[in-house]
């Protein structure tokens, strides 16, 4: 399922939507913490990248393993292996990242919301979640970087 996409390597394709989701996400889950009047302006696009980019990260790790299946089906040895097991430790990490910042992410719109439904829960739970969600989306920008730099390194480092 997530070995080809029209005969390419779904991997190669799926890594450009983590290189931008997640760290819109952060980045915007920062803002909707730090600007509360723009809150109502920002909620959707915070929602939808919530969804949106641990989604893109589990595709891509999926993907990756299918890849690298592949290549190791095909004999490949020697250190691009090591390279390849690197860049795919953290790949695990980084979803292991970007899922709880969805989550914290979505449970801080829910608590903003200012929705009926929603009980009246103590004052000390937005800032919590506020700053969890801050941390959460620094990390996962941290491992963005780690990851999609350990890949390209995998791939592009003999190059030049």
């Amino acid at each position: 399922m997530f070995k080809e996409i029209l005969g390419l390597p779904a991997h190669v394709l799926v890594v450009h939507a983590v290189v931008v989701l997640v760290p819109l996400l952060a980045l915007l889950s920062a803002a909707y913490v730090a600007l509360p009047r723009f809150r109502s302006r920002l909620d959707w696009a915070v929602a939808l990248l919530a969804v949106a980019a641990p989604l893109s990260a589990f595709v891509a790790v999926q993907s990756g393993e299918e890849l690298n299946d592949a290549f190791i089906a095909r004999g490949m040895q020697g250190p691009i292996v090591d390279q390849i097991l690197e860049h795919s430790r953290y790949g695990d990490v980084l979803f292991r990242w970007v899922l709880p910042l969805a989550v914290a992410t979505l449970l801080l719109l829910v608590v903003t919301s200012g929705h009926s439904r929603v009980p009246k829960l103590p004052s000390w739970v937005t800032p919590v979640l506020s700053v969890v969600v801050v941390a959460l989306g620094v990390v996962s920008l941290i491992y963005v970087y780690l990851t999609g730099h350990s890949g390209s390194e995998a791939v592009w480092g003999n190059t030049f």
